[in-house]
């Protein structure tokens, strides 16, 4: 006999999703609804919500290609959104319901990119657990994060020391909130330059977004001359500010934009944030490491955090 009964996510659903998701212990603004839709043209919704004895027990975002179910492709990391009540026992039938509730639905793989620790409000690994002795879950990929803990207060390399002082004789000025329009070419011509690619978010789909969320998505610029020449786009996730964007243009990376920007949230603007998140140094799913780049983002103080996506083959589990 089931204990969860499993219902997919509808539109009339949304704020009974997002409350949940405002007191989950692992989440974060990723998951409402306003957040999660703004492309919801490029994927098949698939989030599921579970209930329990009639109540809301726990949800997860998701999306169907095909015979595949993934959680979620179309975010930085997805799985199984739990609040306080969420018990590990509670878990592990959950997914023993969630593996014939997929079946039934016609899925044969279900691809698990989990949150990495470092964004969790409290311990949230129960699903981690779950996986591995419920689903033979097998890791499929895993990325190199860049964290900071703010409270150790690392001493930058040497490098960096030497270009925030520069940007100090340079008269570099930076901007706090300042205009995502002005920045994006500077980061687009860096994306395609550097890797041949482009911002996961358009321009209109960041300013949307920002409009959403004008609390969590932060753009600072660095002016020199009243010029622009670089910007580092944040969002302020509880206890972990990510950066999500970052590029400076050849006048910046001469004069220590970048420096003067990070001195500027590390040191003044954000002194109750835990963890400073610089994201992943990957490149091909995860199999070459750009150590230009990481070791960029090491220089200032971060070391690793993995970001780990798991899979397994419903169709092999015994229900």
């Amino acid at each position: 006999m089931l204990m969860f009964e499993i219902q997919r996510y509808k539109a009339e659903n949304k704020k009974l999703w997002d409350r949940y998701v405002s007191k989950a212990r692992n989440a974060t603004f990723l998951f409402y609804r306003d957040y999660m839709d703004y492309h919801k043209e490029r994927f098949t919704d698939y989030s599921l919500m579970f209930y329990k004895k009639g109540h809301l027990h726990s949800v997860m975002p998701a999306h169907r290609d095909g015979d595949v179910f993934y959680t979620h492709m179309g975010l930085t990391y997805g799985g199984l959104l739990m609040d306080v009540n969420v018990t590990t026992s509670d878990v592990m039938c959950l997914f023993e319901d969630l593996n014939a509730f997929l079946r039934k639905e016609g899925f044969k793989k279900v691809i698990y990119r989990a949150i990495p620790w470092v964004f969790h409000r409290l311990p949230s690994e129960e699903d981690l657990y779950s996986i591995y002795w419920k689903c033979q879950a097998k890791l499929k990929t895993r990325m190199a994060g860049t964290v900071i803990f703010m409270d150790e207060h690392l001493r930058w390399r040497k490098d960096h020391r030497r270009r925030l002082r520069l940007s100090q004789q340079s008269g570099i000025r930076v901007v706090r909130d300042g205009s995502l329009s002005e920045f994006w070419p500077i980061l687009c011509d860096n994306l395609q330059h550097k890797f041949n690619a482009h911002p996961v978010h358009t321009l209109q789909e960041i300013e949307l977004l920002k409009s959403r969320f004008p609390k969590e998505i932060v753009q600072y610029n660095a002016y020199k001359d009243n010029q622009i020449v670089g910007g580092l786009t944040f969002y302020v996730m509880g206890h972990v500010l990510h950066g999500q964007y970052s590029g400076t243009n050849d006048i910046g990376k001469q004069t220590g934009a970048m420096e003067a920007i990070y001195n500027q949230v590390m040191y003044h603007d954000f002194p109750d944030i835990r963890y400073l998140d610089f994201g992943t140094s990957n490149e091909n799913g995860g199999e070459f490491l750009n150590e230009g780049l990481i070791n960029h983002k090491e220089g200032y103080g971060g070391r690793a955090v993995c970001y780990d996506t798991y899979e397994w083959d419903v169709q092999d589990i015994e229900i």
